[in-house]
């Protein structure tokens, strides 16, 4: 599940920004402060900050630079009154990933947050090396291995398979698939994710016909089952 935390001295700002945020299946947290916020980022670093930059304690620029000097990887995106050029400019330039000004959208606030969210994630995975079962997944080069020898790939294959990969443990319908993988083609058929998942089956899975970790979500869709990987 997706982690943000809301640094908001405002209570009804950031409870309603909670709220939609929890309904929408992220864990969101609030702190009023600073400092209170800064010891959560270091104590869990969340994937996604939203920070105000007038805080009673210090200013929300401090909060950001502490992160970025740090290292903290989070992605923040500044919640500020202030909507000259020039204020931007100097979040920006201060590690913000993005900037929305207040009075402010929901709507418009849960796309920004699922945005950084998901570029929070493949960051992290294009970092890493993802091993399950006998396949490695090397993300940075688009490359997937089983037991050591190259397993080539069709684009959407393996656009697919980091999609599963992403979010362990999640079902996703064919329908959520087909927006992410296919970008909300309405000429792409249903079974096409279908057809996709059982080739990933017959060149990864140790058997095809009973996959371990792609795994089939009865009238649903599919999850990529994380087990021991």
């Amino acid at each position: 599940m997706n982690r943000v935390l809301i640094i908001e001295d405002n209570r009804g700002i950031a409870e309603t920004i909670r709220e939609h945020l929890d309904a929408e299946g992220y864990s969101a947290q609030v702190a009023p402060t600073a400092a209170e916020g800064l010891a959560v980022i270091r104590s869990h670093p969340p994937h996604v900050v939203i920070l105000d930059l007038m805080l009673p304690d210090q200013p929300g620029e401090s909060v950001l630079a502490a992160m970025r000097s740090e290292g903290v990887p989070s992605a923040v995106l500044i919640l500020s009154a202030r909507s000259d050029e020039m204020s931007k400019v100097r979040g920006f330039r201060a590690g913000a990933d993005d900037y929305l000004t207040k009075p402010f959208g929901l709507l418009e606030m849960l796309a920004r947050v699922d945005n950084l969210a998901r570029r929070f994630r493949a960051g992290l995975l294009a970092s890493e090396v993802i091993r399950f079962g006998a396949v490695e997944v090397h993300p940075a080069g688009r490359q997937v291995t089983v037991r050591g020898r190259p397993i080539d790939l069709r684009p959407k294959e393996y656009e697919l398979l980091v999609a599963l990969l992403r979010r362990p443990n999640e079902v996703w319908s064919r329908r959520a698939l087909l927006d992410v993988v296919w970008g909300y083609d309405p000429a792409v058929e249903s079974r096409t994710v279908d057809w996709h998942m059982a080739e990933l089956r017959r060149k990864l899975e140790l058997d095809g016909a009973a996959p371990r970790y792609l795994r089939t979500v009865r009238k649903v869709g599919y999850r990529f089952e994380l087990g021991d990987a």
